[in-house]
């Protein structure tokens, strides 16, 4: 583990104690829209401080929210709160993403976290990934599920029809809204689907863990599994309405 990682869970360390009960009210205001594209809300400015506080010594830090900050030889791609409309309406389904990268954009470690039940992922660069506790110190291979009976479909509320073709090929799914910390669950399940505009914030730590499993990344869809073919027979599904609906 390196000290980029290790300040990396102190960050979130940090971060899951201050989301814990009633948030203030100042998490709920509304400011600026973020570099993301998103408007960005008191939750994820307060996030961004504290990873700026531990990370601004390893690098630029990219953030989804104010955009880069300070200066360094690496590049650090931070998503602060990664489903903050869900942790903004108590669901507990939110973490956060952290990747750095040197100057040739080659990854050097990524990092998600779940802040709600602390499963901690991080990959460095030459190593496979690692999965354990925000509050443990013992980190293993990431758990596979030989018999997932569900995936994740990220934003399935924009697409009816493609829901309707997955169910009847007997591809469950849930949508819990949060998409690096569904790639990060993406051994777990049965496959992890995303189609619509993303941004690299969205996408870059999560794909780095995945690394290892089949992936296929087009310019409107995301498809995660162990299985080539099963990524395959969901992306005829896709494009039969990728037309239609994106």
């Amino acid at each position: 583990m390196t000290k980029f990682v290790q300040a990396c869970i102190a960050a979130n360390r940090e971060i899951a104690l201050m989301l814990r009960g009633s948030y203030p009210k100042s998490f709920f205001k509304k400011g600026k829209r973020g570099a993301g594209g998103d408007i960005s809300y008191g939750l994820d400015l307060a996030a961004e401080t504290i990873f700026i506080r531990h990370l601004g010594a390893y690098g630029t830090i990219d953030s989804e929210e104010s955009g880069v900050i300070g200066e360094g030889k690496n590049r650090i791609i931070l998503d602060p709160i990664d489903g903050s409309s869900n942790a903004l309406s108590y669901f507990p389904y939110y973490g956060t993403s952290v990747m750095r990268v040197d100057k040739k954009g080659k990854l050097k470690e990524a990092v998600i976290c779940n802040l709600v039940n602390g499963d901690l992922f991080f990959k460095v660069k030459g190593s496979r990934p690692k999965q354990g506790k925000l509050t443990s110190s013992l980190f293993e291979t990431p758990r596979k599920s030989p018999v997932s009976p569900v995936g994740l479909f990220e934003k399935s509320y924009n697409y009816p029809e493609l829901q309707h073709d997955l169910i009847k090929k007997g591809l469950k799914f849930r949508s819990p809204g949060a998409l690096a910390l569904s790639l990060a669950y993406a051994r777990s399940v049965k496959y992890m689907l995303f189609v619509g505009e993303y941004r690299i914030y969205d996408l870059a730590a999560g794909l780095a863990l995945c690394e290892d499993l089949e992936v296929i990344v087009d310019d409107d869809y995301v498809i995660v599994s162990q299985d080539k073919k099963l990524n395959k027979l969901i992306e005829k599904l896709v494009k039969k309405h990728h037309t239609k609906e994106i």
